[in-house]
């Protein structure tokens, strides 16, 4: 598998960002913004992840999505890893990410990638998506907010 920096002539993959965040407006903002990566196994995009820089030295891992069927082989784990490495090079000094409080295999992985949980938007997916999310039966209302320092 090969992780590269998506070029400016390519198109984002869409379809997979959306798996990680069903906005599309607030996908389309994000990766505009930020440097969308992607990791490729045999001429296929099977996953993919953006940098967005927030704050001086402070950089947000804003999506990180793996195609379904490509799931539980590590890629999740190699592009948050990969995502950590470039910003380090990039000279940043910490990186955040934050997820829904119903996605208890993503506060898993990023926990185990060494992230440590700093706080909770209230009803952050509430208040900013028009549509109700459920995952593992939970509703998705709480942004869990972690960070890493570099």
């Amino acid at each position: 598998m090969n992780i590269r920096k998506l070029n400016i002539d390519e198109e984002h993959p869409m379809e997979l960002l959306l798996l990680a965040d069903p906005s599309k407006d607030m996908v389309e903002e994000y990766v505009n913004r930020g440097d969308c990566f992607v990791a490729e196994s045999e001429q296929q995009i099977v996953g993919v992840y953006v940098l967005l820089p927030t704050r001086p030295e402070t950089v947000e891992l804003v999506n990180v999505a793996v195609l379904k069927k490509q799931r539980g082989i590590g890629i999740g784990k190699q592009l948050v890893m990969d995502a950590i490495r470039v910003a380090k090079t990039k000279g940043f000094k910490s990186i955040e990410i934050g997820t829904g409080n119903s996605s208890i295999g993503q506060l898993a992985l990023y926990q185990k990638c060494g992230f440590r949980i700093i706080g909770v938007d209230l009803d952050f997916f509430i208040k900013h998506y028009p549509e109700e999310i459920f995952e593992n039966g939970i509703q998705c209302r709480d942004m869990i907010r972690l960070s890493q320092d570099l």
